[in-house]
């Protein structure tokens, strides 16, 4: 990954705005979407650090508008302008939580999601995500051999992997890979996160190794408190968008899930197809930390130790999305 340099805050150029793969990220207070003169037009920023964008129904380009901002508007006539486009809408809040994806649908298929209910009953639910653990376990294995040189915890993984072909039940595929994360992760515990020497003097002890991916705060991934892991929960928010996109698209149930099931307020199939898309994000992560420091202006700790990325780093993460679009539109179309 080449060095990031900052973005300019201020351009009237709307093509320039959006990365090779079609995403547009904004942010700031005050936002606004709406209809000029037949272009979409675009305002973000803070305070004098205004940005506006507009962009012709010809030769845009944008894919994704994501929105990492709690303060504006979007007028009608500039979400069908999206959904003409066959745009998506993504918004998220400040700490990369998925509040809302918009975006192309498929006509809907009775017999499939009819299917889809039932896979408990008929074994396919079993089926598929034996085959979707045994992709991210694989990943996990290769990742901690090659990249992390562990070969006692990657031989652990292999065996655990192994085992996902004897596997009889939903709750032994999820036990394997419980046992298979916990190795994966404590195989991280010392990785070196580096910056510049500038930085060292006030950068937070515990920012300097990735330590676990538990947060104390939480005792989960959420609230993360070292800039590593808050990297990892905006990343894979970016997956799960991406995977409810290429489900809706395939004419899937986002909610109807395999592994991951009868939860409230949760998309679990996405949940589903996202496990076998972590390890190609943990191992883009661990390439970068590898080669490069990070900055310290890229992140942000808050008053309970809570650590958050700032507006250019989220811009430049969510470029990413094309990549893992490419992954999750494999693994849905595959399932359908």
């Amino acid at each position: 990954m080449a060095a990031w340099q900052n973005l300019s805050q201020v351009t009237n150029s709307g093509k320039s705005s959006i990365s090779k793969g079609g995403v547009l990220t904004i942010h700031g207070f005050g936002v606004r979407v709406r209809m000029q003169s037949g272009h979409l037009q675009i305002e973000d920023g803070v305070a004098d650090e205004r940005r506006t964008v507009r962009l012709a129904r010809v030769g845009h380009g944008l894919r994704r508008l994501v929105c990492i901002a709690e303060d504006g508007f979007f007028t009608l006539d500039a979400l069908k302008w999206l959904a003409d486009q066959d745009a998506s809408l993504v918004m998220l809040d400040r700490s990369g939580k998925v509040s809302l994806v918009t975006g192309p649908t498929a006509p809907s298929d009775a017999r499939l999601r009819r299917a889809q209910a039932l896979a408990h009953q008929s074994g396919v639910a079993l089926e598929i995500m034996r085959e979707l653990m045994r992709a991210k376990l694989d990943g996990q294995e290769q990742l901690v051999r090659s990249k992390l040189a562990n070969a006692t915890a990657a031989d652990i993984i292999a065996k655990l992997k192994e085992s996902l072909s004897a596997a009889e039940s939903l709750d032994t595929v999820a036990r394997l890979e419980a046992q298979a994360a916990s190795t994966f992760w404590a195989a991280w515990s010392d990785v070196l996160i580096n910056f510049p020497r500038q930085d060292i003097a006030r950068t937070p002890v515990h920012w300097l190794t990735f330590g676990t991916r538990k947060s104390i705060l939480s005792g989960s991934q959420r609230l993360a408190t070292n800039p590593p892991n808050a990297i990892l929960n905006y990343c894979y928010a970016l997956v799960e968008i991406e995977a409810r996109i290429a489900c809706v698209a395939c004419g899937l149930d986002p909610g109807i899930g395999l592994l991951h099931h009868d939860a409230p307020a949760r998309d679990s199939l996405c949940c589903d197809i996202m496990e076998a898309v972590r390890p190609s994000v943990d191992a883009w992560l661990l390439d970068w930390i590898m080669r490069e420091p990070f900055r310290r202006s890229d992140f942000f700790e808050e008053r309970n130790g809570n650590c958050r990325l700032l507006k250019t780093l989220t811009a430049k993460l969510s470029e990413t999305m094309s990549v893992w679009g490419k992954l999750v539109w494999h693994l849905s179309a595959l399932h359908a």
